[in-house]
């Protein structure tokens, strides 16, 4: 393998990385919280503020796309939570109505005020990751950096900020919001929060990996941690840990098999999954059904 060859495979799995992480990071409390379907509807739903914002301002600066995004997913959620809070469907269902509309409209916006600039479907939903060593920002010096490492890296930063300073805020409303409600809290600014910074990852993650693979670093990490532990801080280590194994080990196989990096990371996040839900020590299937024959075995 040539230098260059080496070192854009490098940028890539960092870059991966570094979207591994920021998902890693709030991914489990979304898992906690059950409501690992709306950073989907929020991933999509943002479609539409990004168009906005080009129409508005012609612009693809990320600082202003982050806001337009954030805008549309703060409409997503509270559409959610005014439908729900009609008692007229459920939660699933509110979703199922709020998200694809939003995402149809921002889909038609694309083919129709946006189809010349860089914001077409395929790199929307799908993602080229293979494309980010080529789209670098000259730091000075004739040092050039990957533009999505730069933006993930400040994502990171901002979700670790996130995370730590409302750790107890964020576990305590978690577990029980009725709790932190009694307390003060305010459970349902902390989840619209958390939601706003899903939203904020997964806008900065589109270019580099697509929106796909961004709900699976959110969601599959987080759920394959969960099978894996029961304290929430290892939970958050571990989801970060498979989805920097997903990023590495997914790169390896799509450069033997010549096919789809961000398929493969996926798939490679998804096998984890499989592993944790077979053999975890205390939840896997395949441990329990062992357990139970080990303790029929010792009967008297």
């Amino acid at each position: 393998m040539g230098d260059a060859v080496l070192g854009d495979s490098i940028v890539i799995i960092v870059v991966a990385g570094l979207v591994a992480t920021a998902c890693g990071l709030l991914g489990p409390f979304l898992v906690l919280r059950r409501i690992a379907l709306l950073s989907d509807a929020v991933s999509h739903a943002v479609l539409p503020g990004i168009v906005a914002v080009w129409l508005v301002w012609q612009t693809r600066a990320p600082l202003p796309v982050v806001v337009g995004a954030a805008a549309f997913a703060v409409l997503c959620v509270l559409g959610i939570d005014a439908l729900r809070a009609s008692g007229l469907m459920a939660s699933d269902a509110a979703i199922a109505l709020v998200f694809p509309a939003l995402f149809s409209l921002g889909v038609l916006g694309v083919t129709r005020f946006a189809d010349g600039i860089h914001l077409d479907l395929d790199s929307t939903i799908y993602g080229e990751i293979a494309f980010v060593p080529f789209d670098a920002i000259d730091l000075g010096g004739g040092v050039g950096v990957a533009r999505a490492g730069v933006t993930l890296a400040v994502v990171v930063v901002l979700n670790l900020l996130l995370v730590t300073l409302l750790w107890k805020e964020l576990k305590a409303t978690t577990f029980d919001p009725a709790f932190g409600a009694t307390v003060r809290l305010r459970p349902q600014l902390l989840s619209r929060l958390l939601l706003v910074a899903v939203a904020v990852t997964a806008v900065s993650a589109f270019e580099a990996v697509g929106a796909i693979l961004v709900v699976t670093m959110l969601i599959v990490p987080a759920a394959t941690a969960y099978l894996l532990t029961d304290r929430l801080v290892v939970m958050v280590a571990l989801a970060v840990g498979v989805g920097w194994v997903g990023a590495i080990a997914g790169h390896s196989l799509a450069i033997a098999y010549d096919s789809s990096i961000a398929g493969a990371m996926g798939l490679v996040c998804a096998a984890c999954f499989v592993l944790a839900l077979l053999l975890s020590p205390k939840h896997g299937l395949l441990t329990r059904r062992l357990r139970r024959r080990a303790g029929v075995a010792s009967a008297p």
